[in-house]
């Protein structure tokens, strides 16, 4: 037997079969629609069956499954889920080839490949298709990701283990297949850039109006992040119609046989300009293990749970007066900081900044839904909105569970969510977002986690729009029949998107006019789109199969799920669109299989990247063979934490021995060519001292105002003595720091201002409170003595 190429699983020697994964990515305005090619080689002297799990974005419509195996092209079949198994079962037991692709029933978020009886020598290409809507981030960057990690997912002790605990994982860098990606991003009002958080080639324009442009991934990614390209579009936040033909081929009267519209709102409303000192404000944070791991693989890159000490501390010194709040942790168990929501004073922001400080990643597991039960018990505040703010690294694995209780008391809240880290399950940050109205931010690579969350405490601050509706006007002989739930929440600025499916016929193409009315403060508002009922064509149908998917989704989001009813209409849709389902899977067998398989083939399990660097190792390690070097089985060196073992989860008790037996065959003499992973890829968190701006925050009190200190001094490069510097001895010297940190803020930290605009707020409001009448003389007097030029407006003058 040749020398085994690949990947080695700790003493068992496996070569990986899948040796590479290319993505081609045609986005078109804010629609995705991706094509990945998985490329697989049998290296071994016996038939295998390759089993790959990996992660996928929930709201991602899978709707084309085929494979090339000695150039003959099969294309799969849908199926209900069960039947595709017996079909594949079936195919495996008679010892011909087949091929199955699944979504994972703990999560939508995760789908399953398995290439069965893959022959010694042979190759075959695995081919998948899907469609998703792209959101649009607050700079107006319209965001594409290529799911690439896959977290462990902690399930409760009483249930079953999720697919992820058992996956087989190996280090960032020693991933022994490729991926390649090539993007290319049309819009019609121009593109003006493409970043990413990965190394990505210089942006390539394709027409002369710079309408059309591509990009593609650098080689040598190291599947230690997901991969996020981010197109500029010189006006993105334009209101929109698309109107897509249905298929000829299409059965009568279904899904894919009418025209399909996609509705793009951008509702608006007048900013409030006094806010709401009404609400409670509960905030949920993931205190389990995973949250020590650092926020992307960059050196000195901040610890998930340090990034979410600062935002907390920002949260809470941006609350108004008047309100109420508290503050859960959770892990294995949770704990909060008080025993119920407390009014917001300076005593109890001071007690909850204080355990905030304190608070670290030490309470295990990850069993959220207990903490929100309790929540959801407990009565509310009359007279204040409730409001919850969740975050996590999303390494659940009961999420239709937490799904569920959400959605059952959407009518007491609203649920803001916040997923930390690279592979935070979308199925539950967006599931969360969406059943208790809200919107879900996702914070990976360098992102800062401080301005997209303060957006969203601006948005729970805002006024409940209510009244929600649409409403069509259409030629005679045309009716509108909506595919997705019209939205039941509006946010300023915040795209709406609703699908609806045009049916009837009309003489000649003309127009019609939807308009989507809603309440804010007992006023209404009606935001119309006119469009032409002439249909683009069919093409790829990628208007319809996001629709299905929406449908899909609100089905299987539904109370009643399980209902044989609902179940029906979720595999009608499925089936008759060709987009996967909780219920439906697909399937293709190999009939022409040259030579008949003898006895089940073994099984390899295709790896998935380790994030190295404490947390949440609790899975199998693996080592990498290169051509040449020793046979025989070899430890890789593991940088996991001090804290590995009392993180590991409760129900895997055989990983805990795996992990012990590496770290142990640590000290084995394996020869200078046998280290696996080179430790400088694994860097030191160096702790820094907190930077000025989050030390000048955590000096503020409750009402806005800053008391004079030294420690204010230091940070402002004052003198200590703030009535020496004052030009009015007879106001109080809190006035005169307050109004000079507020300069400080604009004149150092301008580029952080959606972080601290709403403290700011409180300050400013403070300062019209105390000093109105020589506010400008102040101003004009801490610009000089700051030598800064910090305008009047800012003080409302």
């Amino acid at each position: 037997m040749s020398p085994c190429c690949g990947l080695i699983i700790v003493c068992s020697r496996q070569p990986v079969p899948l040796k590479g994964i290319s993505v081609d990515v045609q986005v078109k305005g804010f629609v995705a629609n991706v094509i990945a090619t998985l490329k697989y080689k049998n290296l071994e002297e016996k038939a295998i069956e390759a089993v790959f799990v990996f992660p996928m974005d929930d709201d991602a419509a899978v709707y084309s499954f085929k494979v090339t195996v000695e150039g003959k092209q099969i294309v799969a079949d849908l199926q209900e889920k069960e039947q595709a198994h017996k079909t594949y079962d079936e195919a495996i037991g008679q010892g011909e080839q087949a091929f199955l692709l699944e979504e994972d029933e703990s999560s939508g978020d995760i789908f399953k490949c398995n290439v069965g009886n893959l022959l010694p020598g042979q190759e075959a290409e695995v081919t998948l298709c899907y469609v998703r809507e792209l959101p649009v981030e607050a700079d107006g960057a319209v965001r594409f990701v290529l799911p690439a990690v896959l977290n462990p997912r902690y399930t409760p002790k009483d249930q079953q283990p999720s697919v992820t605990a058992n996956l087989a994982r190996v280090p960032i860098g020693t991933i022994p297949y490729t991926l390649s990606l090539d993007a290319c991003f049309e819009s019609v009002y121009g593109i003006s850039k493409i970043e990413s958080n990965c190394d990505i080639s210089p942006i390539q324009y394709t027409n002369g109006d710079k309408t059309s442009a591509k990009v593609s991934l650098a080689e040598g990614h190291r599947f230690g992040r997901d991969v996020e390209l981010l197109a500029y579009y010189s006006e993105p936040n334009k209101p929109s119609v698309s109107v897509e033909a249905g298929s000829p081929d299409a059965k009568e009267g279904s899904l894919l046989a009418e025209p399909v519209l996609m509705l793009n709102f951008y509702p608006s409303f007048p900013a409030m300009q006094e806010k709401s000192n009404c609400g409670e404000f509960i905030f949920v944070v993931d205190r389990s293990g995973s949250m020590e791991c650092q926020m992307n693989s960059e050196a000195n890159a901040p610890m998930r749970i340090q990034s979410a000490k600062e935002t907390l501390i920002l949260l809470l010194k941006s609350l108004p007066l008047g309100c109420y709040f508290n503050v859960f942790g959770f892990g294995s168990h949770f704990e909060s900081f008080f025993p119920e929501s407390m009014e917001y004073t300076q005593a109890s922001m001071d007690e909850a900044v204080k355990k905030v400080s304190a608070m670290e990643a030490d309470l295990g597991g990850t069993e959220i839904l207990e903490p929100l039960q309790k929540i959801y018990k407990t009565a509310g505040r009359p007279g204040h909105p409730r409001q919850l703010f969740v975050f996590t690294d999303g390494e659940v694995g009961n999420t239709e569970q937490v799904l569920s209780v959400v959605r059952k008391n959407a009518v007491n809240h609203r649920c803001f969510t916040f997923g930390i880290g690279e592979g935070a399950s979308t199925a539950l940050i967006k599931g969360m977002a969406q059943a208790g109205n809200g919107t879900a931010e996702f914070i990976t690579g360098k992102d800062r986690m401080q301005p997209k969350v303060l957006q969203a405490l601006k948005r729970s601050l805002q006024p409940t729009v209510t009244n929600i509706a649409l409403s069509w006007d259409l030629p005679p002989g045309l009716e509108a029949t909506l595919l997705s739930r019209a939205p039941n929440a509006i946010f300023q600025g915040q795209r709406c998107i609703v699908y609806a499916q045009i049916k009837g016929k009309v003489e000649n193409p003309s127009e019609g006019d939807v308009c989507l009315e809603y309440k804010f403060k007992d006023e209404l508002f009606k935001n119309s789109l006119r469009f032409s009922t002439k249909s683009l064509a069919a093409g790829r149908l990628t208007i319809h199969r996001l629709a299905a998917k929406a449908l899909i989704s609100e089905l299987e989001d539904r109370e009643d799920s399980g209902s044989e009813e609902t179940k029906k209409r979720i595999l009608e849709t499925s089936l008759l669109s060709g987009v996967v389902s909780s219920l439906t899977a697909y399937v293709a067998v190999n009939k022409d299989t040259k030579k008949l398989v003898e006895g089940p083939p073994l099984r390899r399990d295709i790896p998935t990247p380790y994030l190295m660097g404490g947390g949440f190792p609790a899975m199998r390690m693996m080592g990498c063979a290169a051509p040449g070097m020793p046979s025989r089985p070899m430890a890789m060196a593991c940088c996991a934490s001090s804290t590995v073992a009392k993180h590991l989860p409760v129900n895997a008790p055989e990983m805990i021995a795996d992990v012990y037996d590496i770290m142990s065959a640590e000290s084995a003499d394996l020869g200078p060519s046998s280290h696996l992973y080179d430790a400088s890829d694994a860097h030191p968190v160096i702790p820094e001292k907190d930077p000025p701006f989050i030390r000048l925050i955590s000096l503020q009190n409750a009402d806005g105002s800053w008391n004079p200190s030294s420690e204010l001094a230091a940070i402002l490069g004052t003198s200590g003595n703030f009535k020496e510097n004052c030009p009015d001895q007879s106001i109080d010297g809190s006035v005169w720091a307050t109004l000079l940190a507020v300069i400080w803020l604009h004149a150092s930290s301008s580029g952080q201002r959606d972080e601290w605009e709403l403290l700011e707020e409180k300050a400013v409001s403070w300062l019209k409170s105390k000093a109105a009448s020589n506010l400008g003389e102040l101003v004009k007097a801490g610009n000089e003595l700051l030598k800064s030029s910090v305008e009047l407006k800012v003080f409302g003058l």
